[in-house]
């Protein structure tokens, strides 16, 4: 969980499904854990040679490897991790990551987490301190189980706009009107992932609820920036819209943007 007060929405909706926890083990992660790729991979991965480092923003500056191209789910050794402080008050939490040059990127991160009512919010503002510029794009892993609920045909995922599956579904779900839907429970070994076409240019196509009619569990989440990409994802544990957006940000510049969910009981 991100920290004592958010134990009650951790546990109900983003809970734990990993037996062990290590931050070098892939996907190992609880909660609205995000990810920054540059066209798949880590920030300069293809400036530099074996050995040298790359950036992962929010991760740090990462060795090269001699490897044929980059391993999105490959743990790659960090060779300088930044500077990480956090800071927290009653009912919010600040991480703040900075990171030194590394061939001329730079960077000062900080993502605010706070619970306003039935909300929790995230505030990201990204800062680029170095001569290069940043060009990126950051998701959501989301992660949900809404109260443990194992995926299936008593949830539905809701769109603002009508999702196209740009990939087979295969029999497991499958999408209508603004809807994505489960035909069958997921069994495990079993997973649906697909990347979704239909939305537009514009903030308002990022906006997704995930609702369990048989508990009444639900989450909406909005973003206030255009999606650029739209992927879905999901196991037996959990339910996975990862919503895209992109930035570039020029050297002294800095970028912002907000991600809201919102908690209620659907009908």
């Amino acid at each position: 969980c991100l920290s004592d007060w958010s134990s009650d929405v951790c546990s109900s909706d983003l809970g734990k499904w990993f037996d062990k926890y290590d931050p070098k083990t892939h996907d190992a992660i609880t909660g609205p854990v995000e990810e920054f790729l540059t066209n798949g991979a880590g920030l300069g991965y293809a400036d530099v040679r074996a050995g040298e480092a790359f950036v992962k923003i929010g991760v740090g500056a990462i060795r090269k490897p001699d490897e044929p191209s980059f391993q999105q789910f490959h743990t790659y050794e960090i060779a300088d991790p930044g500077k990480w402080t956090t800071r927290r008050g009653p009912d919010w939490i600040e991480f703040t990551h900075e990171l030194r040059d590394t061939g001329g990127y730079a960077y000062l991160y900080r993502k605010k987490l706070r619970l306003v009512g039935d909300k929790l919010i995230l505030e990201h503002r990204l800062k680029n301190t170095g001569r290069k510029t940043i060009a990126t794009s950051v998701y959501e892993h989301n992660f949900f189980m809404l109260d443990a609920q194992p995926s299936g045909p008593d949830f539905v995922i809701r769109f603002a706009f009508e999702p196209r599956a740009a990939r087979p579904l295969n029999g497991l779900a499958e999408t209508r009107g603004n809807e994505l839907r489960y035909l069958k429970e997921l069994q495990p070994g079993q997973s649906v992932y697909t990347e979704l076409e239909g939305f537009g240019a514009t903030a308002k196509d990022y906006d997704i609820r995930v609702e369990n009619r048989k508990t009444g569990a639900a989450v909406r989440q909005t973003g206030n920036r255009p999606l650029a990409k739209m992927a879905f994802w999901s196991i037996r544990s959990n339910v996975s819209p990862e919503a895209y957006v992109d930035l570039k940000i020029e050297p002294g510049k800095e970028a912002a943007w907000k991600i809201t969910y919102e908690f209620y009981v659907a009908k």
